[in-house]
Formats: structure tokens, C-alpha cells, sequence
């Protein structure tokens, strides 16, 4: 965001959002700048923003933690995070007590994914421990997070936008590997819903660093009340699986719909398309599959919130 200038541009994005016609914004502020360490907060650019933002119609849902935390923390594998990020979601909710609307940590089994398995991201570890370690950590403070915020806000209601995934087999014989990989997708969702999870993957998370106890307090909170199931479709969240934990994009196999609906069946919950992308296919490709021009995110706002409202 400092990069493309709204920093310093704000206003004028703004006022382009209305001139979308689009009232309802997911925004993410500078959470790495805003908090400072335990119970010290900068709120210097929320504080100029955010009430002109309500002062023009524009409803905001807040994404308090986008891939990232601020240096003091270090990385996702530290467990003392979602105690702080707690105490930080609670003194934004009590600053801005007319905001409703919230995503707590954004894409959760990407951000895990990503910084503990892929190696690319905050920690840059590449294994099922660091895995494991990231998605314990932004789970459980996304659920504390949410906690507190009930607390100042009763009627809250968070938008957890999550990566829509599903990996194929190549050959039959990666099969039960695809097959661990689509169970797996659904962790994060599963423990913020306070799901039961299949023995096999209670297993790989025991094995890979989550103590029963940790467990256990996912299943003691029943908060899907207030949750809206938000999908992030991208041309390269399809896999396929090469080799046994190499997977490459797939392109658009099965596509958005198909993928989406076995989310919804397996939480029956509202759904919000939270984001997408348009691929110009006259681009040169980076490795990672997006254009020079990157990801372009849509927010589709078609209130499925109306039935959770």
C-alpha cells in the first residue's frame, strides 16, 4: 500500500470506491506500523482515515492482520502472538465501536502455508512442523481476536476470508497424497469453527507440533453465529500434484463454482466472494504464476451478510 501510494493518496481512493459504486470496503490498515508492542498502539493514520471513510457511506471490513506482523514479534511461530494480537483487536474495537465488520487474520492457510511450508513468506520455513506452528498460532488469534472484539461488540460479525483450494492427482498413485492435501485445506476453518477433525489429520497436527490441550480449546468455543464464510478464488488456487508434495498450478480444472460448493457443504454457513482475479494472458509470467502486473483483487460485496444480519 505505501508502494502504490495510498498512504498518501487515501481520499482520492476513496472517492474512486464510491465512484465504483461499491459502499462496502475490505481494508486492511498498516497493522506492522500500527502496533507497536504490548499495549502500545499508533493510531495516527486510522484515526484520520477511518471517520472520513464512515463520514462518506463507506462501510469498512477490517482486516487487522494481512500475511504479516510487526518486527517485534518476529514471525508466525511465535506463541505469544495471539495473546497480543488479542489485546490489539480489542483496543481497535474499543477505538472504532461503530465498525461491525471484521476479518481477523486474512487467508489464514495461506499465510500458514506459505511462511511454514513453502518457505517464502515472514519465518520461510518449509516443513509440516513449520506449518503446523504458523497455522496454531494464526488460528488461535484469530479466535482470541474475535473474543475480545465480542466483548466490546456483541453483534460483530467477521468475514474470514480464506484461500478456496483443491489439489489434483496426476497419477493415481498420488491419490491418498491429494487426498491428504484437500483434507488439510480445511484446518483453519475447521479449528476457528470449533470442528471435528478426522483422525488423520488430528494425528498430523499432533505430530506436527498442536498439544491435545491447544486442540481442545478450539473445540470449547462455538462462535459461527457470527461468521461468514468468505472465498479467495485465484487462477492459481487449483493444484496439481506432481509429485508427492510438489504441487504446481492447474489452472481453472474444476473452476469456482465446484470448489466453492464444497466449502458451503461443509460449513453451511453464508458466503462472501472476498476475492478473485483477471489474468491479462499477454503478460510475461513470474515463477509464482501472477503477471507483472500482479493479482488485480475484486471485492464482490453481495450481501450474503443480509442472512446473517
Amino acid at each position: 500500500m505505501a508502494e502504490c501510494g495510498h498512504y498518501d493518496r487515501w481520499r482520492e481512493d476513496l472517492e474512486l470506491t464510491l465512484a465504483l459504486g461499491c459502499h462496502h470496503l475490505r481494508y486492511g490498515p498498516p497493522y506492522y506500523r500500527t502496533h507497536l508492542g504490548p499495549g502500545r498502539n499508533d493510531w495516527s493514520f486510522t484515526d484520520e482515515v477511518l471517520p472520513v471513510m464512515r463520514d462518506m457511506g463507506i462501510t469498512p471490513i477490517l482486516d487487522l492482520c494481512h500475511f504479516g506482523v510487526p518486527d517485534w514479534i518476529g514471525d508466525f511461530q511465535n506463541a505469544d502472538w495471539p495473546r497480543y494480537f488479542a489485546e490489539y483487536a480489542r483496543a481497535f474495537a474499543e477505538r472504532y465501536p461503530w465498525i461491525r465488520l471484521f476479518t481477523p487474520v486474512n487467508e489464514m492457510y495461506i499465510t500458514a502455508e506459505f511462511s511454514g511450508y513453502y518457505g517464502w513468506w515472514n519465518e520461510r520455513l518449509a516443513s509440516h512442523a513449520g506449518f503446523v506452528g504458523a497455522l496454531k498460532n494464526v488460528t488461535r488469534a484469530s479466535l482470541e481476536a474475535m473474543l475480545t472484539i465480542l466483548e466490546v461488540r456483541p453483534d460483530a460479525l467477521f468475514i474470514h476470508a480464506e484461500s478456496s483450494e483443491h489439489t489434483h492427482a496426476n497419477h493415481p498413485d498420488l491419490t491418498s497424497e491429494a487426498e491428504m492435501f484437500n483434507e488439510r485445506r480445511f484446518l483453519t476453518l475447521d479449528l476457528i469453527c470449533g470442528k471435528r477433525i478426522s483422525a488423520g489429520m488430528f494425528a498430523y497436527l499432533r505430530e506436527n507440533g498442536m498439544t491435545e490441550a491447544e486442540y481442545a480449546r478450539f473445540r470449547s468455543v462455538d462462535l459461527v453465529e457470527h461468521f461468514i464464510l468468505g472465498h479467495d478464488y485465484y487462477v492459481t488456487n487449483e493444484h496439481l500434484l506432481v509429485s508427492p508434495e510438489i504441487r504446481k498450478a492447474a489452472g481453472e480444472v474444476f473452476g469456482y463454482a465446484p470448489v466453492a460448493l464444497a466449502y458451503h457443504e461443509r460449513y453451511r454457513l453464508p458466503i462472501m466472494h472476498t476475492e478473485t482475479n483477471l489474468v491479462d494472458r499477454g503478460v510475461t509470467k513470474r515463477p509464482n504464476g501472477f503477471g507483472k502486473r500482479g493479482r488485480i483483487s475484486i471485492c464482490c460485496v453481495r450481501w450474503a451478510c443480509r442472512s446473517a444480519a
